[in-house]
């Protein structure tokens, strides 16, 4: 007796096309991107751009939006690979009701409406509130090191850009005089109307890294500057003369960068941060995590390695995101601080804040002192194994983890501090589309 199969008709044509609703399950993390996209958020910020009548219709802009969004939710972040998601996959297929938008149409959008794009972080965190996947009892905050769009080895040190510039500069002088002979040679066998005066790829390339590092180290000596402008004054003497700096001399003149600062060449923005792997050349991208569903309710991103810094920028964004107040806060060592501990009892928010390492979170006696750091070690030394603070590693780490691991999100593709603020935004959006697609699914 013979087998029967299923029949596998290839080249037959359907005579009705299927809806995109058939494409993907009933239930589908599509679905909801798409239809939250074009019934929920408002997009008057991205439709009112659109204002010239003349010339082919573009793509919708809802659909475009709808189609990023989904794409950073399921880890496509290149517009290359999104555009081939368009032809290859059914569930961006059901985004795009069958639209396939060029990896150049998709990159321009994503340029153009990158802050808007950012914006719509607040309307969907408002849609997580309104499912029911904040709570706002617990919440931890934590940063992570993600590598920017540049080579840590693209940096130069201040102590290496003074040679360099000397020996470039004398390097493209010689090469101007050399230029300037054989015009003259060339003019001579050629004639003055001849073209030949150009100057060679080689000479420009070098040229315009001479230009980098004159301009990198420019930024480097204001910066010191600055740095030494901002110093609180040390006072007079009692005859009036000026009061000598306290302490150790330093090691080199004040206002004068140290030799061992850096700044990198394709993206002077970012910094040389040491990360799990070692030290690359990173951004630090920091979130506010709701205990309840793991939904992200605030962003921060900065080019400083250290920690202290970010906490009030999230406590203000989870404030103004939310419309409330958390009742409770925890956060790693990297936080602590006598301000940002003052600042947690001024928002009247109870702090579990690790004052040690990983290991020993209510140790750090030698490295962090104070009043306030004191009761928290205190506080937390009291409750032991109980303690708040240990909801902060089920809370935000695998928050992080799912957007480095899970979602392959590893390094940015944009360039500049702003523009990677913006990334950031998208990612945390993608994140809490995640949850609410789980959510609505369960």
């Amino acid at each position: 007796m013979t087998k029967h199969f299923r029949p596998w008709k290839v080249d037959e044509a359907w005579l009705l096309p299927p809806s995109v609703q058939e494409f993907v399950p009933e239930g589908h993390a599509a679905h909801l991107v798409r239809d939250m996209v074009a019934e929920e958020l408002d997009l008057s910020a991205i439709l009112s751009t659109y204002t010239e009548p003349r010339g082919y219709p573009p793509y919708h802009p809802a659909m475009m939006v709808a189609l990023l969004l989904y794409a950073y939710s399921r880890g496509v972040y290149s517009s290359r690979r999104i555009a081939r998601g368009c032809e290859e996959r059914l569930d961006f297929q059901a985004v795009t009701a069958l639209d396939r938008p060029d990896f150049r149409t998709i990159s321009e959008f994503r340029r153009r409406h990158l802050a808007a794009l950012a914006d719509l972080f607040v309307q969907v965190l408002a849609v997580c509130r309104r499912a029911g996947l904040v709570g706002l009892g617990q919440v931890a905050v934590d940063g992570t090191k993600l590598r920017a769009s540049a080579s840590r080895h693209r940096a130069m040190s201040y102590a290496r850009m003074g040679p360099a510039e000397r020996d470039l500069a004398a390097e493209v002088e010689g090469w101007l005089a050399q230029a300037e002979r054989t015009d003259a040679e060339e003019d001579a066998a050629l004639g003055a109307g001849r073209r030949g005066d150009e100057m060679p790829a080689w000479m420009r390339d070098k040229r315009r890294r001479l230009e980098r590092i004159r301009a990198a180290k420019a930024e480097l000596e204001a910066e010191a500057q600055a740095a030494e402008a901002a110093r609180p004054d040390p006072g007079c003497k009692v005859d009036g003369s000026p009061r000598g700096r306290r302490g150790r001399k330093p090691k080199h003149p004040p206002g004068v960068p140290k030799p061992d600062a850096q700044r990198n060449f394709t993206d002077p923005e970012s910094r040389i941060m040491k990360g799990h792997d070692g030290f690359v050349q990173a951004y630090n991208a920091q979130a506010a995590v709701d205990a309840k569903a793991q939904v992200i309710l605030a962003h921060h991103l900065t080019n400083n390695a250290s920690d202290q810094d970010g906490l009030r920028p999230l406590l203000d964004a989870v404030t103004v995101n939310t419309k409330a107040t958390p009742a409770e806060v925890s956060a790693d060592s990297g936080f602590c601080s006598e301000a940002n501990l003052a600042d947690l009892a001024g928002r009247g928010i109870r702090g579990y804040v690790a004052t040690g390492r990983a290991k020993h979170p209510d140790g750090g006696e030698d490295q962090r002192r104070g009043p306030l750091v004191s009761a928290m070690r205190r506080r937390l030394r009291r409750a032991g194994r109980r303690s708040r603070y240990r909801l902060r590693k089920q809370v935000v780490e695998p928050v992080l983890g799912q957007i480095k691991q899970a979602r392959g999100f590893r390094q940015f593709l944009l360039r500049g501090i702003e523009k990677v603020k913006h990334e950031w935004a998208l990612i945390c959006t993608a994140h809490n589309l995640t949850k609410l697609a789980r959510a609505a699914a369960a």
